[in-house]
């Protein structure tokens, strides 16, 4: 396992995982497995949950995240949020199209 500094895991458990029980050990094995149905779940906490969601989502592979970024899909359920801090994460991350129309620059 990579040099992490726990101190974000602590935060994600804080953050996204309060109704639950996880250590930062599950955290840690999540993010180092190959169980993409966990990761997908650690990412939807994360997305919808994490105070520091660009951080967060950098703890995955990159590849990892790509997969499960272009895979998901945004509930009906809070569609804005979660569609908001999505593309925000795609635009930052990978480079994607900013599809938040009050975001953009107009000339």
């Amino acid at each position: 396992m990579e040099n992490v500094d726990y101190s974000h895991y602590k935060r994600i458990i804080s953050d996204c995982f309060w109704d639950s029980k996880i250590t930062v050990e599950d955290i840690d094995k999540i993010f180092y497995s190959e169980d993409m149905r966990a990761k997908k779940y650690l990412f939807e906490k994360i997305l919808i949950n994490s105070t520091d969601i660009l951080t967060d989502f950098r703890l995955f592979k990159k590849n990892d995240l790509k997969v499960i970024m272009k895979e998901y899909k945004v509930p009906s359920f809070n569609f804005d949020y979660v569609f908001r801090r999505k593309n925000i994460a795609e635009v930052c991350l990978f480079d994607a199209p900013l599809l938040i129309d009050e975001l953009k620059w107009t000339v």
